[in-house]
C-alpha cells in the first residue's frame, strides 16, 4: 500500500480552527460515527499510487453525502485526475495537503468543492472530535513511524497503538512516512479513519504523536442537510467570511 503526503506546508493566510470555536460551545459528545452509512470504501488507487491526500478527498464526500441522503462515490479516474495535476503523470511524490486543500476549494473533485478549511492545533483531541462532530471530518496528516510502513509500504494489519516503549527508534515519526487519512468517527478511547479501503482504528496516543498536520473542512453537502443552524459558540459565519476575505487577497 502506497503513503503519497509530502510534508506540511504553512501559510499565514489559513485559517485556525480555534478562533472560530468561542465561548459557549457545548463540549463534543464522547462518541460520533458517520460511518455507519457508508458500505464500503474504494481504494482509489492508493494501492499503486501516492495519493492518498485525494482519496480522502474522496472518501470525505462519500460520508458527507452518504449522511445528507444521498451517497456520491466518485470514480477513481476523478480521483486521479486531480492527483495528477499536481504530479503531471511524473515522479509519483505525492502532494500537499494544503495544497490539495485549495486546489479543492477552488478547482473541485469533478463538481464537487468545498466551502471552506480550517487547521487544529496539533495533539489537540478535543479539536479533533469538533472536527469531526460539527463537520463531519478531520482531514489528518500523519508522520507514521517505520514499524507502521516496513521497507515504506503500509501494511494495514499492524494496529495503529503506541508501542510501550514510547514514540522513539523505530516508533519515532518519520516525515518521510506522510501519509494523509480522514477521521470518520470516534469515541473516548480511538479516532477511527479511512484508509487503503477500509475503516482502521487509532488510539489516540497514536495520534498525538505522529499527526503532523489536521485539518476540519467544511462542505456543501455538510452545510444544506446537517449543520443548517450553527450550534452556540461556533462561529460559522465569521469562518466563511474571514476564507471570502482570504481568497480575494
Amino acid at each position: 500500500m502506497k503513503l503519497g503526503k509530502s510534508p506540511p506546508k504553512f501559510d499565514s493566510r489559513t485559517l485556525l480552527l480555534s478562533k472560530y470555536l468561542t465561548k459557549g460551545l457545548a463540549p463534543p459528545p464522547p462518541s460520533s460515527d458517520y460511518a455507519k452509512k457508508v458500505k464500503t470504501w474504494p481504494m482509489y488507487g492508493n494501492d499503486h499510487y501516492g495519493d492518498c491526500t485525494c482519496a480522502a478527498a474522496g472518501h470525505m464526500i462519500q460520508e458527507w453525502t452518504a449522511n445528507a441522503g444521498a451517497e456520491v462515490t466518485l470514480p477513481v479516474s476523478t480521483i486521479l485526475k486531480v492527483y495528477n495535476h499536481f504530479v503531471h503523470g511524473q515522479a509519483d511524490e505525492g502532494v500537499s495537503m494544503l495544497d490539495l486543500l485549495k486546489y479543492w476549494r477552488s478547482s473541485g473533485f469533478g463538481k464537487d468543492r468545498v466551502h471552506a478549511f480550517a487547521q487544529l492545533e496539533l495533539k489537540s483531541q478535543i479539536q479533533a472530535q469538533d472536527a469531526v462532530y460539527l463537520f463531519g471530518n478531520c482531514y489528518i496528516g500523519l508522520a507514521l513511524p517505520d514499524f507502521a510502513v516496513p521497507n515504506g509500504v503500509g501494511d494495514p494489519s499492524i494496529p495503529w497503538i503506541v508501542p510501550p516503549s514510547g514514540p522513539t527508534g523505530k516508533a519515532a515519526p518519520n516525515p518521510n512516512n506522510g501519509h494523509c487519512v480522514p477521521a470518520v468517527a470516534y469515541d473516548q478511547r480511538s479516532v477511527w479513519v479511512v484508509t487503503w479501503g477500509q475503516l482502521k482504528q487509532m488510539s489516540w496516543q497514536f495520534y498525538t504523536a505522529y499527526a503532523d498536520e489536521a485539518f476540519a473542512v467544511l462542505s456543501p453537502d455538510w452545510v444544506s442537510k446537517r449543520l443548517r443552524t450553527a450550534p452556540p459558540g461556533l462561529d460559522l459565519k465569521g469562518l466563511e467570511s474571514d476564507l471570502a476575505k482570504v481568497t480575494k487577497a
